[in-house]
């Protein structure tokens, strides 16, 4: 397992009852997670003055409870030299997954060590924060998402971070039919990153299960890959979903075109004060042979 450990303006302070007890630059969070079936805590008085919990509601979804009349409505959080925006979303999430750091360290060296021109397509790009660690290191960007707020949320946090004025395209967009446009402009990409949800709906209504369409996604973006590519990366957080067949996909596809290095692992955070390891998602990736 890959740990991110120094993000220091994120916390998990402790986990129980399906609960992970989380400090945001200062702000505290509770909100559920499905890997916590445990019920014991490690440090009771840390699950006092919260400042928003987010319950589950028996018909689906649920709700954020502001504890704190003064918690805005957005704040910032920085990672390194990397600064987003969080916001309480209406299915528990805030717009950034800290452990992804470990992706977006990554990310940054594969364009620094590159030495050249790099481009970089990242699918279902939700808030940005690959594509910023991509514009960082002087990436040209590409930006889908089928979201149009999840896209004006990556433009704040590409203005947050101070890179507006680097090159980067937003695109509002079925991933699977921008892809397919790509193929035919004959555009190519040097770097493709996708982080694709279990199930959703495209820009128009299409639907998109990962079971069903992530192999044949992937299979189109061997087309939209550059001679020299450098990275390819899929990451996921659907459940059941085993790294073994990330690699397998990545085995059957990339890898029998441009010959490279396929590996995979889950990423986890470590809480504080603690040798508990929350388990947060998991990654297959493609990597040039001589860049690893």
């Amino acid at each position: 397992m890959k740990l991110v450990d120094d993000f220091t303006e994120y916390k998990i302070l402790d986990m129980a009852d399906g609960m992970k007890l989380e400090d945001w630059n200062g702000k505290k969070l509770l909100r559920p997670d499905p890997q916590i079936i445990w019920n014991e805590k490690i440090s009771e008085d840390k699950w006092n003055n919260i400042d928003a919990i987010y319950n589950r509601s028996n018909k689906g979804g649920g709700s954020w409870d502001i504890k704190n009349n003064k918690l805005p409505s957005s704040w910032l959080i920085h990672y390194q030299d990397l600064t987003f925006n969080v916001k309480l979303m209406g299915f528990k999430h805030t717009g950034l997954f800290p452990e992804q750091a470990y992706n977006w360290n990554l990310i940054r060296k594969k364009i620094k060590d590159a030495k050249r021109n790099v481009k970089v397509l990242n699918l279902f790009a939700y808030t940005g924060a690959a594509s910023i660690a991509a514009l960082k290191e002087g990436a040209e960007v590409v930006h889908v998402d089928s979201s149009r707020g999840m896209i004006d949320w990556a433009k704040e946090n590409v203005k947050a971070s101070g890179l507006e004025d680097r090159p980067i395209r937003f695109l509002v967009d079925d991933v699977v039919k921008f892809v397919k446009r790509e193929i035919r402009r004959g555009n190519k990409y040097d770097i493709i990153l996708m982080d694709p949800p279990s199930f959703g709906r495209g820009s128009n209504g299409e639907v998109w299960d990962i079971e069903k369409d992530l192999f044949p996604l992937v299979k189109l973006c061997m087309e939209i890959l550059s001679d020299d590519p450098i990275l390819f990366l899929i990451n996921s957080y659907t459940t059941g979903l085993s790294i073994t067949v990330l690699e397998n996909i990545l085995n059957l596809t990339i890898n029998k075109k441009y010959k490279g290095y396929v590996s995979s692992d889950e990423l986890g955070i470590k809480m504080t004060n603690s040798n508990l390891i929350l388990p947060c998602g998991i990654y297959g990736r493609w990597e040039k042979e001589n860049e690893r």
